[in-house]
């Protein structure tokens, strides 16, 4: 059994060192929506969240805000944010989700996110914060991200809605 696990880390570098050539026709777009200069998607799906050179934290803080928002709201499932935060912000996003801290006023109200504020306290770290309103109601949500791990994905630490 030892054998085995010493085994499986030697062929998962090796596909790595030896990647395969990347070919115009091979249906991998034109170079929207990649992280990659060259233009081709990532291999793997949570390659698009790590962080790259030149990454933009303002845009990172801005894309996350809206979909934490949706969360909060209803619109979207706490479940599709599980992979982008930590145990710890996972827990707190569920627990203002379950005490409905973002309600809608009415089935028509829909959220009107304003500009999200953004600071870097480090370079592998980004607080924000945006106002939202909802119909007659006004809240503020907070959050941080972090990047983590050693392909420095991008994961929320931390929420606060009032």
């Amino acid at each position: 059994m030892t054998a085995h696990l010493t085994a499986r880390p030697h062929r998962h570098q090796h596909r790595h060192q030896h990647p395969r050539p990347h070919t115009a026709g091979a249906g991998t777009g034109t170079g929207t929506g990649t992280c990659d200069p060259a233009g081709r998607r990532p291999r793997h799906p949570r390659a698009a969240c790590t962080g790259t050179p030149g990454h933009d934290p303002r845009a990172l803080a801005s894309r996350f805000a809206h979909q934490l928002v949706e969360v909060l709201t209803g619109a979207r499932p706490s479940g599709q944010l599980m992979r982008h935060t930590s145990l710890d912000g996972y827990g707190q996003l569920a627990s203002l989700v379950r005490i409905g801290a973002l309600r809608r006023g009415g089935a028509a109200d829909r959220p009107r996110l304003g500009p999200v504020h953004d600071r870097s306290p480090s370079p592998d770290a980004v607080e924000a914060c945006v106002r939202v309103d909802l119909g007659r109601r006004h809240h503020m949500v907070a959050f941080r991200l972090e990047q983590r791990g050693p392909a420095g994905q991008w994961q929320c630490t931390a929420v606060e809605a009032r």
